[in-house]
């Protein structure tokens, strides 16, 4: 289906890896000029090609999703989209951690700063540009932790309902000025987070007792309940980024689209 995203501009944060990657992917692949950041560019990123402008920034520095806008607005004219799907462990830390007790008050400065943070920093500086433009739609990316509370990244899951909180508040308050303001709420998706050395497929495999495979393909879905069987694929997670950057989901604002394999029980 097309989209109706040919040459609209946008900004998707979190971009070398994961859904971030499958997300530029998309949105190129649907003509856009996209601004993809991340703190370290990657050959997949490179590899993509296309109307594609990858700039360097560390979100946790405060000023940096400004920027990264700023540059976007002055290399394509404006901006029609942003992404915020920067996300997960801070860097330097992994997940998951099994317990609230050993959350310490650092440890939540820097998950709110690079979860919930550095997103309302991007909001702040794309509304007045979508604006200008009119309207256009803010996506950002949650996850299922937000809805569903667990002693598991209890941190993380806190970060990411406030997420849900400022998608819905958003949207409200500019929704009739054109800008709509959506959310996509995975689950458990087959990324670098799970699948690169040291991540959450090896800390629970110690935690089990068990082989990361074995975490992969069986421990993990039944853990969590997957109807499906299986971890989602980040270009999944892509599509509904996308469909929801669309003017096709033109009536749709104020809500989040679950991605998650059935994980979530209850609506």
């Amino acid at each position: 289906m097309d989209l109706d995203l040919d040459g609209r501009v946008a900004v998707v944060t979190g971009a070398s890896k994961g859904i971030g990657l499958a997300v530029v992917g998309t949105l190129l692949e649907q003509g856009m000029r996209v601004v993809a950041t991340s703190r370290h560019r990657s050959p997949e990123l490179d590899a993509l090609g296309g109307d594609l402008l990858h700039v360097p920034a560390d979100l946790m520095d405060a000023g940096a999703p400004a920027e990264v806008i700023a540059r976007a607005a002055r290399t394509f004219g404006g901006l029609d989209v942003l992404v915020n799907n920067a996300g997960g462990p801070p860097p330097g830390t992994k997940l998951p951690r099994f317990g609230f007790l050993e959350l310490g008050d650092e440890d939540w400065r820097e998950m709110f700063e690079f979860n919930l943070f550095s997103a309302v920093r991007a909001c702040r500086a794309a509304v007045p540009l979508l604006l200008e433009r009119g309207g256009g739609a803010i996506v950002n990316v949650s996850s299922v932790h937000g809805r569903q509370p667990s002693a598991v990244n209890v941190d993380y899951g806190a970060a990411k309902a406030a997420m849900t909180n400022l998608t819905k508040a958003l949207s409200e308050e500019f929704g009739p000025q054109g800008v709509r303001v959506n959310g996509v709420c995975p689950g458990p998706v087959r990324t670098p987070w799970w699948t690169e050395a040291g991540g959450a497929a090896d800390i629970l495999a110690a935690q089990m007792g068990t082989d990361r495979d074995s975490v992969m393909t069986r421990l993990a879905p039944d853990m969590m309940q997957l109807t499906t069987g299986r971890l989602a694929e980040p270009a999944e997670i892509a599509a509904a980024v996308a469909f929801l950057a669309s003017p096709r989901s033109a009536s749709t604002t104020g809500t989040e689209l679950v991605v998650d394999g059935g994980m979530l029980k209850v609506a």
